[in-house]
Order: C-alpha cells, then sequence, then structure tokens
C-alpha cells in the first residue's frame, strides 16, 4: 500500500530523506532545505539532548506528523545514551495519516525501529523497558492540559503560526509553561518574532540556536542556560513596539 493519499503527497529532501506535502495545511512537514532528518536531529533532538541529562526523560512531541522527531529521538539516545528511559508523548489531529505511515518511505537509519513505527501505526502506544510511547488522536491543546510539571523537553513542531497559529499563542505557550518543568528545554524551528514574544510572555528565556548545515531555530527554557547563545529579547521588543504576540 503506498503512503500517498488525497491530502499528502510525498517529497524529496535535500539530506536525502522523505517528507510529506499537507495539502490541508499548504505546507511541508520538514523543511526539504534542510532535510527532515537533519531538521529533526539539528534543531530538536541534539540540542535537547545536550542540555538534559537524566536517567529518565518525558517528551511532548508537538505535534507527531510523520513522526521523525519521535523516531530520532529514540535512535540519538540508542547510540548516545542507551541507560536512559524514554516516555514520549506526541498529540496529533489527523488520525488517517497516523494509520499510514506504516506504509511511509522513512531513511533507512529508521529500519530497526519498524516494530515501534508499526505497533504506533496500528495501536498509537509502544512500551518495552527503555521506552514507553503515547500518541494521542486529538486535539493538542486539550491534551497538554493534563500535565503540570512533568516534561522535560517539549518539541514544538506544529504547522507554522501562518497556517496553524492556534498552536502558537500567548495562551497555548502558557499551557505549555505549566506542563513543563521549569527546568525544562524547549525547541522550535520557528524564529518568528511573534513566537519567540509568546514564549518571552510566559516567563521563558529566548536562545538562538545556530549551527553547520541547517538554517537558525530556538530555544527555550523558564531556566537560565549556561553556554548557550542569548537573544535580547527586551532590545527586540524595543525595536519592534508595535508587534505583538499571537493571541486566542
Amino acid at each position: 500500500m503506498a503512503f500517498e493519499d488525497a491530502l499528502h503527497t510525498l517529497t524529496l529532501s535535500e539530506d536525502g530523506s522523505y517528507t510529506a506535502y499537507s495539502k490541508e495545511y499548504n505546507e511541508h512537514y520538514h523543511s526539504t532545505k534542510d532535510g527532515a532528518l537533519k531538521e529533526s536531529l539539528q534543531k530538536h533532538v541534539i540540542p535537547a539532548f545536550e542540555l538534559i541529562e537524566k536517567d529518565e526523560v518525558n517528551i511532548l512531541d508537538i505535534c507527531y506528523g510523520l513522526g521523525f522527531n519521535t523516531l530520532a529521538t529514540i535512535l540519538y539516545y540508542r547510540q548516545n545514551r542507551p541507560e536512559t528511559k524514554l516516555n514520549i508523548y506526541s498529540p496529533e489531529l489527523d488520525a488517517s495519516l497516523i494509520k499510514s505511515l506504516e506504509y511511509f518511505t522513512y531513511p533507512e537509519e529508521f529500519l530497526e525501529l519498524q516494530e515501534i513505527i508499526v505497533a504506533l501505526s496500528c495501536e498509537g502506544v509502544y512500551k518495552d523497558e527503555q521506552l514507553f510511547i503515547e500518541l494521542f488522536l486529538g486535539d493538542a491543546r486539550e491534551y497538554i492540559q493534563r500535565f503540570e510539571n512533568f516534561f522535560d523537553i517539549v518539541y514544538q513542531d506544529a504547522f507554522s503560526p501562518s497556517t496553524n497559529p492556534i498552536l502558537w499563542t500567548k495562551e497555548y505557550f502558557a499551557d505549555i509553561a505549566k506542563a513543563m518543568k521549569k527546568e525544562g528545554v524547549l525547541t522550535t524551528y520557528s524564529i518568528a518574532f511573534k513566537t519567540r514574544l509568546a514564549l518571552y510572555e510566559n516567563g521563558f528565556y529566548i536562545y538562538l540556536n545556530k549551527g553547520e548545515g541547517y538554517r537558525d531555530a530556538t530555544l527555550a527554557s523558564q531556566k537560565q542556560l549556561l553556554n548557550a547563545i542569548v537573544v535580547d529579547m527586551e532590545h527586540k521588543i524595543s525595536c519592534n513596539p508595535d508587534i505583538k504576540s499571537i493571541r486566542d
């Protein structure tokens, strides 16, 4: 069975991995320039991994989409910190997309994860001694309100603020802040001032995620991070006094 359906088409990205184009949102799930796998690793998995070192890590993956962030996380921890127990929670509105992922053309790095991919596609849950994954089919905003002081890492990877603003508002990030531990880390591909401002207004310090071979991204935490590139939000606010964060 093929992955493609009426709402999605397969697209090859520049790192050789496939992403998909959503006709509903008129956007790709990943940057085709950075590459699907590279984007997951460089903008989400690796920066969070380097900042959070614990025996057990709770991760919120907003939204599951094609599953790259979750699957890349599993591989990276297996390779670099295999003793860590991972608990990954991920809402996704598109139930039909989840069902189709058993047939998605994933990079060869994910071949060893086929059992997990099939379990999540068919059952929405996977569990072994080192790993627990729960997919929630429904409204992400409803889902995150179930948690308080729980997540060590949040991957903020919804469709862009211009097409899916409800997952980028000041009120949304207030719920995210409540769901996270104070020392937790949020990662996102968005460097939009409105995104950073919504986070800043909820008590997050804002940092630049910059590196070789991929476009800039954002790190945020309610605790100050050492050795991270600080974004001077007060200066940016003074230079852009008319720009407001997205609101419900």
